[in-house]
């Protein structure tokens, strides 16, 4: 019955961040509800121009995996992803690449809040990690190589192929593409304001009582 106990508790860590598992079924499920809600409504507030996007979907994926833990807090982003789509597309067709993007960001975010930095000023530690690989892995890696392939098989933006000839003499490679979307295309910018208001939300989150969070 113990090793039972054991091996339940083993897989709820994996399922569960650290902020809801001593909470009450009941609980867990409304945090649930509640970022996934998040991450469909921030969709409402998205401005799509071509192969640009700002938004605050970085912000509510990241903040999902830090409340809800990798494995939920990914199914929570991808799903507010698509069902956000489904209600502002702005025209565009479906990239499934953005939803694995910011999904993984919160696969991240549940992953590495996990680590045992307990010293002072540790979960800061955490979310700056959380941030540079949300930035490296998912907005480059994953973000702009969906964009990258799917723009050279039906043609880049006029904008993009202006910024490329302005900066690169017009050489379309993977990095000059990235570096371009990246700098110039304000996807660099969209993601610090995002990072900015994670890092101001956090501490307002461990502040409050009520809520019974617990993130360190």
């Amino acid at each position: 019955m113990q090793e039972r106990a054991k091996q339940q508790k083993k897989w709820k860590r994996i399922l569960y961040s650290d902020a809801i598992l001593g909470l009450s079924d009941a609980r867990q499920l409304a945090y649930i509800g509640v970022m996934t809600a998040l991450c469909i409504a921030v969709n409402f507030f998205e401005i799509k121009l071509a192969d640009t996007q700002f938004s605050f979907t970085v912000f509510a994926s990241i903040l999902s995996g830090i409340l809800l833990g990798p494995v939920f807090g990914f199914v929570s982003s991808f799903l507010g992803d698509a069902l956000g789509f489904l209600v502002n597309s702005g025209g565009f067709i479906y990239m499934p690449w953005v939803g694995l993007s910011v999904a993984f960001m919160a696969f991240f975010a549940g992953l590495f809040m996990k680590l045992p930095l307990r010293f002072r000023g540790g979960v800061y530690v955490k979310l700056a990690l959380v941030c540079l690989v949300s930035l490296l892995v998912c907005s480059v890696g994953i973000n702009s190589t969906g964009f990258y392939f799917f723009y050279t098989r039906v043609g880049f933006s006029g904008k993009a192929l202006s910024l490329l000839q302005e900066h690169f003499g017009g050489v379309n490679l993977y990095w000059t593409y990235a570096l371009v979307r990246l700098v110039f295309m304000g996807q660099l910018l969209n993601n610090a304001v995002n990072f900015a208001l994670l890092f101001a939300i956090v501490p307002i989150l461990r502040a409050l009582k009520p809520l019974k969070l617990k993130i360190e």
